[in-house]
Formats: C-alpha cells, sequence, structure tokens
C-alpha cells in the first residue's frame, strides 16, 4: 500500500508544536517554586476542637399511663360523645349486638318471608346460611333495626353520620330475590 507523504504543512505545524512545548520547560520549573515557596509560608489555623457534652438521658415515665391508642379508651370515648350529642345513637351503643350486625346490608339477601303466631319473619342469607328474623332484630353495619317486613321486602332504620357529621334516621329496604334460573 501507498501512503501519502507528509505535506511541508504538515511537518511545519509538528515543529512548531514542538518548539512551543520546549519552551514550556523553564515556566514549569519557575511555577514548581512559586507553589513550593507558597507551601512553606502558610502556616495552617485549625481551631481546637471542644469536648464532645455527655449524653445524659432522660427516664421515661410513660409506660405506667393509659394507651391513648386502646380500643376500650375509644369505646368509651364514643359512648361519652354519644350521650352528650345525640340520644339516638347513646341507646344503640348500650345494648349486646346481634350476630347479623356483623355483616353490610350488601351481603345480605331476603329469601322469603313467613307468619308465625300472628308475627312476620323474614328469611335472610347471609354466607350462605339462613338467618330467621323478626320486627325489632337489629342487622347491619349502621345499627338498623327491622320496623316492618312485608311479603316482598323488609324495612329497617338506621342511625347513620351524615357529611357533617350529625347522626341521623335513615330508612333502608331488603328486597325479596327471586332464584336465577
Amino acid at each position: 500500500m501507498n501512503r501519502p507523504t507528509p505535506t511541508l504543512a504538515v511537518l511545519l505545524a509538528a515543529a512548531l508544536a514542538l518548539g512551543a512545548l520546549g519552551g514550556c520547560t523553564g515556566d514549569l520549573e519557575e511555577l514548581q517554586q512559586w507553589t513550593e515557596l507558597k507551601r512553606r509560608e502558610v502556616k495552617p489555623n485549625v481551631a481546637k476542637l471542644e469536648a464532645p457534652k455527655a449524653f445524659e438521658p432522660e427516664p421515661y415515665t410513660g409506660a405506667q399511663a393509659v394507651d391513648p391508642f386502646s380500643a376500650q379508651k375509644l369505646a368509651v370515648a364514643l359512648r361519652q360523645e354519644a350521650r352528650q350529642l345525640n340520644p339516638l345513637l347513646a341507646s344503640e351503643l348500650n345494648r349486646r349486638k346481634e350476630p347479623l350486625e356483623a355483616y353490610p346490608l350488601d351481603n345480605m339477601t331476603m329469601v322469603g318471608s313467613y307468619t308465625r303466631g300472628g308475627r312476620p319473619h323474614a328469611l335472610l342469607r347471609v354466607d350462605s346460611l339462613l338467618y330467621q328474623v323478626k320486627i325489632g332484630d337489629y342487622l347491619g353495619q349502621n345499627y338498623g333495626r327491622i320496623t316492618q317486613i312485608g311479603e316482598t321486602e323488609l324495612t329497617l332504620r338506621e342511625v347513620v353520620q351524615d357529611a357533617v357529621g350529625e347522626w341521623t334516621e335513615r330508612i333502608s329496604t331488603l328486597q325479596l330475590q327471586e332464584k336465577a334460573r
């Protein structure tokens, strides 16, 4: 292969670059001497560090206090608040809960109704189990109490909080569900 020969301009540029570098060596020695002189002149001034303060831990005295997140304390506070604010809720908190109050109304299905001893009853399906209910029984998670049982629907009164936080009554119904074919 033929290599192109360097032209005169390239050779001249290389020679000038080498000459310029050669002229800098004197400046480099002078710069090193100046830096060394300045290093000797400067004396470091470091302030003495203070000894660290001794840590004295504070004794914790809250271990014997009442737990602020206690469920019992919260229940007591809710009862007191309910008595002061609304008699509707106060009566609901003072009674024993019934088994169907553990389920939301959405999980309940009315599957039938009948009359026994002149009193209407309804059959509710909750989690594939059947329950018999009558007027006055409680169900749902909003303190719902059955007020009326008809052939095709069950009516209940619930005590709920509105958007403002006030306790109010609400009427809800469960309709008879026909079996899908």
